[in-house]
């Protein structure tokens, strides 16, 4: 094993541990109280950003359940190289959200467009002067409501009531806090941030109210959470069809990592095949990944791990040669009928075993662990056209709306992104084999 390896494998299980979590939070915490500060979560809304208008929703309920102060900021959206792919994140965070507020009980509209520039502006104007009041959770519901309705009479009349009463407001609180956001080690919208942790939006909320319970200010203890963490339940009902779910995935994803099992458990359980379609790492196809986007990924994975009972934290980051050799092994396991086996062993070899795919030892045992001998995996090494395939699963994904792993679907619907919507894939298996109207009322006429 490289000193390389050892190194980037000591790093990554001590970042990861629980024991330093403990220590950054307590120590946030006592930071906390020597400044006299009350309990206060910081809360970064985008205007334009479907995601915050789904979390600005919950801050109400969040104050009154746990008793905590909300500092609002307003931010502008993040640099390009936090949003590799803007034009598909923004059309899919549109459905995405829609459905998302219906399994919540939230509001967004199912048929909300991409507002202009100037709508965004405008509610970016209402927003600052509803800061500056100290009227931010009154006002931000219904001013966003009335962005993604297309209600621009309205939003337009609340934006030229506050214009009026600075002009320069709205710009100077945009830059202040984006350098706040920057200084604490973000760079998205829609984010709760609390003595030293980040926290995404509504997908997120269960963890930051956990860690709020954990600080003894739940007033309701005992109670479900405001906003529990989604989950497939595996319980299928019989279908006379059976679908496919495709599963787009990257060797240095390590949201890949927490999928691969959960989904390999989904299709057994739906019947459903499971097809593979790997990809290159973003950064292998050209699109930055910041440092701080790499740091709370690796974080708040060690927390979905936990919360999902998988192991985590071990990496040893297989960008370059390890994910160009994994792919060409997984390109013949496929073929083997070991495909998902070794999909599955690999990613966690890099993931929590630490092991480096880039070296023999590392890749070769992952390989073993799948079913694969040595001389099978030595042949798959010699052979380069893991290429072509990765190159067509590239189009197709890009075809499908969306850029990064993990995205699934069943084939013929919609995709989805993210290791938190096996939800919405398991909503899509049942209706893939819900018998059709004519066939129900064929079967129960006999």
């Amino acid at each position: 094993m490289s000193m390389r390896t050892l190194i980037m494998r000591s790093v990554t299980t001590a970042l990861t541990s629980p024991a330093r979590r403990r220590m950054a939070r307590d120590l946030a915490a006592a930071s906390a109280r020597l400044r006299g500060e009350r309990p206060t979560v910081r809360y970064f809304h985008q205007a334009d950003d479907p995601y915050s208008h789904l979390a600005v929703q919950m801050l109400p309920r969040l104050r009154a359940r746990y008793g905590v102060e909300i500092d609002p900021y307003l931010v502008p959206p993040p640099e390009d190289s936090a949003a590799p792919d803007r034009e598909r994140l923004r059309a899919y965070g549109l459905r995405d959200a829609a459905r998302l507020a219906r399994a919540r009980g939230m509001g967004f509209p199912a048929d909300a467009q991409l507002p202009s520039a100037e709508d965004v502006r405008q509610l970016q104007t209402v927003l600052a002067d509803a800061i500056e009041r100290g009227a931010f959770e009154e006002i931000a519901s219904a001013a966003g409501a009335a962005l993604w309705s297309g209600d621009t009479k309205t939003l337009a009349g609340m934006a030229a009531w506050a214009s009026g009463q600075d002009p320069d407001l709205c710009d100077d609180l945009l830059t202040f806090s984006q350098r706040r956001r920057t200084q604490l080690g973000h760079y998205l919208g829609g984010m709760f941030h609390f003595e030293g942790e980040w926290f995404w939006g509504v997908d997120r909320l269960g963890h930051l109210e956990a860690r709020l319970a954990a600080r003894g200010l739940d007033r309701e203890p005992g109670t479900p959470r405001l906003a529990p963490a989604l989950e497939p339940t595996l319980l299928a009902a019989p279908g006379a069809i059976r679908p496919t779910i495709e599963a787009w995935f990257s060797f240095r994803s390590p949201y890949s990592w927490l999928v691969l099992p959960r989904i390999r458990d989904l299709a057994r359980a739906h019947g459903a095949d499971l097809q593979l379609r790997p990809i290159l790492p973003m950064v292998m196809r050209g699109l930055a990944v910041p440092r701080e986007k790499t740091l709370y990924i690796t974080l708040d994975c060690k927390r979905e791990a936990e919360r999902l009972g998988l192991p985590f934290g071990k990496i040893v980051d297989p960008v370059g040669a390890g994910a160009e050799r994994a792919l060409a092994v997984l390109h013949h396991a496929i073929d083997l009928g070991l495909g998902e086996e070794f999909a599955e062993s690999g990613l966690k070899a890099a993931f929590a075993d630490g092991l480096a795919l880039a070296e023999d030892r590392g890749l070769y045992a992952a390989a073993r662990r799948a079913g694969l001998n040595d001389a099978q995996t030595a042949t798959a090494l010699a052979d380069d056209s893991w290429r072509d395939r990765a190159e067509v699963n590239r189009a197709a994904l890009l075809d499908a709306g969306l850029w990064g792993a993990p995205t699934f679907r069943v084939r013929g619907c919609e995709a989805h992104w993210g290791q938190d919507r096996l939800w919405m894939l398991e909503d899509d298996l049942r209706a893939a084999t819900a018998p059709t109207k004519a066939h129900a009322s064929n079967g129960s006429s006999g």
